[in-house]
């Protein structure tokens, strides 16, 4: 039987949240507001909150969202569930399942309005691009209507690499095709090239990455050191039994798999401390990474935390702390 330690020391000053983001409220406030009215300017600005909500929990940030905009874009139909009920809910990835109320539905193939044919659901009509994921013709526009259903425009999904002439000689080709006034939803543009599309339209830019990861310097992700403990050359550790190559220092970090952790693409460390990338003992699993400094280097202490290299879209963070 275990005897509990009432001796036990607890270090101070220790965080137990393990992968953290740290957000400087009002340099990232300002960033956002920033962005929305210049887009502002030219078309309507509609927030997008999907996936982990970039970092930031997708139900925060959605509350954080529906303070900006009555409209919010949303990754799927799963991602409906827990959103302020002030807002419209766009859902960007299409769906074949039947009517969401509450929502407007995308539909980029025609295999996508059969089961929502009659219900008068609101949808917007993907048209095809040279992304080539999603999207139809012009005629899903037409048939879109023909199916009863509740057409507020069409969107456009423009690739990450294309030049601006490419963006608005491939956004006005297609919008010269459609009928007058239907308004465009446009993604990856940037609002100076809004000015050079056709007048005959008008546009919302849904925007995601830009406006909430645009500042990066007011945002920090960490990690907190949960162990620290000498190593001696040859000495062996870990899951994969690895020997130390040098005499110094295992780092225990609290994050892992679990939070999205991995490997740089070309297999370096993402931590880092003092400015220093510390390399890995072993790879992350679940929700620890062993992290390995040479005696001749000062570790860091428990309680400490090290910086986190990752897209925040990618991680799991377990506690954002505004400041």
């Amino acid at each position: 039987m275990a005897v509990a330690n009432n001796n036990a020391v607890t270090p101070p000053n220790i965080s137990y949240m393990t992968v953290s983001l740290t957000v400087d409220r009002e340099r990232w406030s300002a960033h956002v507001h920033r962005t929305l009215e210049r887009i502002r300017t030219v078309a309507t600005p509609i927030p997008v909150v999907k996936g982990n909500g970039y970092g930031f929990g997708r139900h925060d940030l959605a509350a954080i969202a529906a303070r900006e905009s009555d409209t919010l874009c949303v990754g799927t139909i799963h991602e409906l569930t827990g959103l302020p009920d002030s807002v419209t809910p766009v859902v960007l990835t299409p769906s074949l399942r039947g009517p969401e109320p509450r929502a407007v539905l995308t539909v980029g193939n025609e295999s996508h309005l059969a089961p929502l044919s009659g219900s008068g659901q609101r949808v917007i009509v993907k048209l095809s691009s040279s992304m080539h994921r999603y999207g139809g013709q012009i005629a899903l526009l037409e048939q879109a209507l023909e199916h009863k259903l509740d057409v507020l425009g069409v969107a456009i999904h423009l690739p990450l690499v294309a030049s601006d002439d490419d963006r608005v000689t491939e956004v006005s080709t297609l919008v010269e095709k459609l009928p007058a006034s239907t308004p465009v939803w446009l993604s990856h543009i940037d609002p100076s090239l809004i000015n050079r599309l056709p007048a005959t339209h008008s546009y919302l830019l849904r925007v995601g990455t830009e406006l909430w990861h645009g500042d990066r310097d007011s945002l920090h992700l960490t990690a907190d050191v949960l162990d620290v403990r000498p190593v001696s050359a040859g000495q062996p550790a870990g899951y994969r039994q690895h020997q130390a190559t040098h005499d110094g220092h295992l780092i225990m970090v609290g994050a892992g798999t679990a939070h999205g952790v991995q490997p740089l693409a070309d297999g370096r460390s993402p931590f880092h401390f003092n400015q220093r990338r510390i390399d890995m003992f072993e790879s992350p699993h679940m929700h620890t990474t062993m992290l390995f400094i040479a005696s001749d280097i000062e570790p860091p202490k428990i309680g400490d935390d090290v910086d986190l290299q990752r897209p925040l879209t990618q991680t799991s963070v377990d506690e954002v702390i505004w400041k």
